[in-house]
Formats: C-alpha cells, structure tokens, sequence
C-alpha cells in the first residue's frame, strides 16, 4: 500500500491513538502487538533512537523489519537521530508507512520530506517543545504529517508540557485537513481531551497503555475521550 491510499485510509478512520511501543515489553513482542491489534489500534509508532540526536538508545532498522513482519498495521516510523538523510530510504524498505524525522536534525528538510514522498510513504516532520513553529513553516506544504512533541525527545513517561496546545492550536488553523496533526509525549487521560480541542489527529500514547494490564481498556477509555 503506497502512501496516498494509506494516508487516505488513516484520514477515513478519523482520530487515532498509536501506541508507543518503545514502552511495550520486548521480551514479548509479538504478543504485545498482538494485544495492542485486538485493542482496535489502526496504526503502530515506532520511536527509532539513535544515543546521539537524543540521549538515549532504543531499536533501529532490525526491529522495524520484524515488526514489519507481525503485523498488517501502518507503521508510523519516527526517527529520532542525527542525519535522517542517509536513513530515509532503509526505513521505507524496512517497512515503514510513515517517516517522521525532527526538524532540528538537518539543514534540509525540504529535501527530505521530498525524498521520504518519492519513496511511497507518507513524509512527517517533527518539531521539539523549544523550537519555534517558524522553522517548519517553508516545510508545510510538503508535509502529510506534522509532529508536534509535547516533551523532550529521547525518554518515555515524561510529564506533557503544555506549549504543544498552543502550537497544536496554530497549526491546525493552517493546515489543510490532509494534513494530520500529531502529539507525542506524556498523552494520557489528563490531557489527551485538550491535545483534541487543540486540533490534534493523532495522539501517540506510551504509559497510558503499557503501564496498564487492560490495554483493549485503556485503547477504548483514550479514544472515547477524543470523540
């Protein structure tokens, strides 16, 4: 599936919640997946850290082919290192539907979002709690998803910082409704209702659901509360 039929299937099932699984336990991977499937979640997102653009390591370009292989679901691939260039065309082949890199990582992301469109999925730019809108603005128009990240990348189970809503509110008074508008980063039962009236699509969601032991619970309890 390329990527406007699966974007246009994403856009269809209106708003989502993605699990996170850098918080899912790996010992048992297949099973989680499994479990997070049977909870009605329409997409995957898969943090890939690389130690350097972020302090912290998690999975790379190994494990996205064996999720690739556990599951039918759209894999949202959201690149968290330093020189995405060199990365982008591996992770399409790895597997992923969606490739979201951060603004901050390279001087151009234009070029990028280009290249991760070219490929056949669908391109995603990210931009930290500190960095100012103004920096992705010559990039929307190339944009099918924008990430605005409500914590400091690199750690799960952080504490939401609030200056997403205000940017999540600005962007959604842009952008086109092809456009979707992500919130990563400390989404929970607390503030997934605000993330929602500011205009946000997609809520990626990490210890509100694997921290839980009902993830179908959990998964029905987020979505109700985003209508």
């Amino acid at each position: 599936m390329h990527r406007h039929e699966c974007l246009e299937n994403l856009r269809q099932a209106g708003r989502l919640v993605l699990p996170s699984l850098l918080l899912c336990d790996f010992g048992h991977l297949a099973d989680e997946i499994s479990r997070v499937e049977q909870a009605g979640v329409e997409a995957l997102h898969l943090d890939v850290m690389d130690g350097h653009f972020v302090p912290n390591l998690s999975y790379g370009l190994t494990l996205v082919e064996a999720i690739r292989k556990m599951t039918k679901l759209p894999l949202d691939v959201h690149l968290m290192i330093t020189n995405p260039a060199s990365y982008l065309d591996r992770y399409y082949e790895a597997g992923a539907d969606m490739i979201t890199f951060h603004v901050e990582a390279t001087d151009q992301p234009r070029d990028l979002l280009s290249r991760i469109r070219e490929l056949g999925a669908g391109a995603g730019l990210a931009l930290n709690p500190d960095t100012p809108l103004k920096t992705i603005d010559p990039c929307l128009e190339l944009c099918d998803l924008v990430l605005v990240m409500s914590v400091m990348p690199g750690f799960g189970g952080q504490r939401f910082e609030t200056v997403a809503l205000e940017k999540l509110t600005n962007l959604r008074q842009r952008l086109g409704p092809a456009t979707i508008l992500s919130v990563d980063g400390g989404v929970n039962e607390h503030n997934i209702k605000q993330c929602a009236a500011a205009g946000a699509d997609w809520f990626v969601a990490g210890s509100a659901i694997f921290k839980h032991q009902d993830y179908a619970q959990r998964v029905s309890m987020l979505k109700e509360m985003v209508g």
